[in-house]
């Protein structure tokens, strides 16, 4: 279980160490900022597409392991299905905050920041510490 909580936690903490060395890179102004304010046709679709990927991520990556077909897969496998379905959750958080992060920056709209800013605070609510690992394996 360890092992599986070491390896959750790590890309946890790099997920978070990438946003946050993104945002230094941006905000000194070593990566240039606002790239791609005059195409506001496709800051329409992106916007509109990171809208409905975050605002499904986030009830799907909290509620992944209420799930009664994960859940027992949970029990019963324990750290063999915890291993996928912890980082599928992680992912689901991680991936459109780096990308809503990176989007913000590009068109300099304050949506994607706020659509991050929701998408990293939901991270700590899944937090693989050890003691929420053997909670989420136990029946």
């Amino acid at each position: 279980m360890e092992k599986v909580q070491k390896k959750m936690m790590a890309y946890f903490c790099m997920s978070i160490a990438t946003v946050l060395l993104l945002v230094i890179l941006f905000e000194t102004n070593i990566f240039p900022t606002g790239v791609f304010t005059e195409s506001k046709s496709s800051e329409f679709v992106f916007l509109t597409m990171m809208e409905i990927v975050t605002l499904g991520a986030i009830p799907l990556a909290l509620g992944l392991f209420k799930i009664k077909r994960i859940h027992a897969k949970l029990v019963e496998r324990k750290e063999k299905a915890l291993l996928p379905w912890g980082m599928l959750r992680l992912y689901l958080l991680a991936i459109p905050m780096l990308t809503n992060v990176l989007l913000y920056y590009f068109y300099m709209n304050v949506a994607f920041g706020y659509l991050g800013i929701m998408l990293f605070l939901c991270m700590f609510f899944v937090i693989p510490t050890m003691d929420r690992c053997q909670s989420d394996v136990e029946g």
